[in-house]
């Protein structure tokens, strides 16, 4: 049996405890004396950011190991998309009729954590943004399937708050988006696009371009919706003009159903 070193210094936490012990003084009141990784006001300035990045990099990766997961299936989609019975209250007849979606990803998310949990639940999680509309779909999916999931929210003006079915020990939140997308892909074996807006339009192409550029091993690649797809992105016109190979379409799969994703995942082969 491993037996825990005893440490030669003083944790961090003790010295914060320590510090509130200190007699109230002048010096001890002013800004300079805090510890500064317990200055909030000090790890905020713009001169600090290249730690706050580190820190964002850090704290999901370490979280997440400590709870051992391996790797995840990626569901992006749109936050406005509403589940079937709440339909009416679509800003747009395009929006209700792309509700079904919602029901779609949800059993995708479920087949997928069934799956997982035959191989202990710790490979193939379930991750969205952590968001409503197809995000929460995917974190309820896993949940149905009593399977846990996880949700990389971020600090947005309007909608972004956690949907209540993600993992709350894998609820976690950003501030650049840069970090939160490497946290997304870092330990993808599938990525499951769904209908969005430019948040997921960015998230879809980032993706492709990694994997375009050998930055990013491949991995299945769905587009769940083909007339959507192929109605707002010309797809063959990329390739026609020359801005993109013809090998390039075969980055991405379209797909209908869950059953039909879960069926292409289960059978792809990475390219030679």
């Amino acid at each position: 049996m491993k037996v825990k070193k005893e440490r030669v210094f003083p944790d961090a936490h003790q010295d914060v405890e320590a510090v509130r012990e200190i007699p109230d003084t002048p010096q001890t009141r002013a800004p300079a004396y805090k510890l500064a990784f317990n200055d909030d006001d000090f790890l905020c300035r713009d001169d600090l950011r290249p730690v706050r990045l580190q820190l964002e990099l850090l704290k999901p990766e370490l979280l997440m190991q400590e709870h051992g997961i391996e790797s995840t299936i990626v569901l992006f989609g749109g936050a406005r998309i509403p589940e079937p019975s709440k339909k009416h209250t679509a800003r747009t007849d395009t929006l209700a009729n792309l509700s079904h979606y919602y029901d779609v990803a949800r059993e995708f998310a479920r087949l997928m954590t069934v799956e997982s949990k035959k191989n202990g639940g710790k490979e193939n999680v379930i991750v969205t943004g952590g968001g409503p509309g197809v995000m929460e779909a995917g974190n309820r999916g896993a949940a149905d399937a009593g399977g846990e999931s996880i949700g990389l929210n971020i600090v947005l003006p309007h909608e972004q708050a956690p949907n209540e079915y993600v993992t709350p020990d894998l609820c976690f939140n950003f501030h650049y988006f840069g970090i939160r997308k490497m946290h997304f892909l870092m330990r993808a074996n599938a990525v499951a696009m769904f209908p969005g807006g430019f948040g997921t339009l960015d998230e879809m192409f980032e993706a492709l371009t990694l994997i375009q550029t050998n930055r990013m091993k491949p991995v299945p690649f769905l587009l769940f919706g083909k007339e959507f797809w192929q109605r707002i992105i010309n797809w063959d016109a990329l390739a026609d003009a020359g801005t993109i190979s013809e090998e390039d379409l075969n980055l991405f799969h379209f797909v209908e159903t869950a059953e039909e994703a879960l069926e292409y995942i289960a059978n792809w082969e990475e390219p030679a």
